[in-house]
């Protein structure tokens, strides 16, 4: 029994509801300073190894890390070791390769372990952009008090100062788009949250500072059949 527990328990952490366990795993996109914002856990670790636990009905896959850095988690766990998922990726368990990548691993504690899954941000950091890099380092922490909108069809409004539009979706390019890239939603002084536009490229032009505030907010919407800038 204990061992059914365990496993009921990993999906639950991993927020995938039971009723989904047959289907496959799918997973709204969040910008990554939500990612940061709501996990216990972000680290930069190599994946040194792995072994399959026969745990509860699906089994659970551990792997063992080396921590390079800890972003946040300080007051959860000093120094993490081992990540644990859903052995199977159809029910939004992570694969990480062995020995190859440095990870940024986010993930929530649970009874002292840290587990993680598709539905979390994991990237290898290669990956990331140099905005992302110091979103993790830093400024996603800025931001933590302000609540990043997504907005799918227009038009979209801010009902909050506290509140950044995340337009990307409304753009013809790529998605995710420079929001997600390379974008923070900061607080400022007086309270409002804005974007913040970090490095792209070394070769490109330097970070621009915070936007100023449009107001009043009744007025800050994307209308029907535009397309909004960061």
């Amino acid at each position: 029994y204990g061992s059914w527990a365990a496993g009921v328990v990993l999906l639950l952490v991993l927020c995938l509801p039971l009723h989904q366990i047959a289907q496959a795993c799918s997973c709204a996109l969040s910008h990554p300073q939500d990612a940061f914002c709501n996990s216990d856990i972000v680290i930069r670790a190599k994946v040194v190894g792995k072994k399959l636990l026969k745990d509860g009905p699906f089994g659970t896959m551990r792997y063992t890390v080396k921590q390079m850095k800890m972003y946040k988690g300080f007051d959860k766990i000093q120094h993490v070791q081992h990540i644990y998922t859903v052995a199977s990726e159809s029910l939004c368990g992570v694969k990480f390769d062995v020995n190859k990548y440095q990870y940024l691993i986010t993930g929530r504690v649970y009874d002292g372990k840290v587990y993680t899954g598709l539905c979390n941000f994991n990237e290898k950091w290669e990956q990331l952009t140099l905005a992302q890099k110091k979103g993790f380092n830093h400024r996603y922490q800025q931001g933590c008090n302000c609540r990043i909108k997504a907005c799918h069809y227009p038009p979209c409004f801010l009902t909050s100062k506290s509140e950044c539009l995340w337009t990307d979706r409304l753009s013809h390019s790529e998605f995710p788009g420079h929001q997600f890239r390379h974008f923070a939603c900061i607080q400022q002084k007086e309270g409002h949250c804005t974007w913040y536009r970090g490095s792209l490229t070394h070769k490109k032009k330097p970070p621009a500072p915070l936007s100023p505030q449009p107001t009043p907010l009744a007025t800050r919407r994307v209308p029907p059949n535009s397309t909004a800038a960061p």
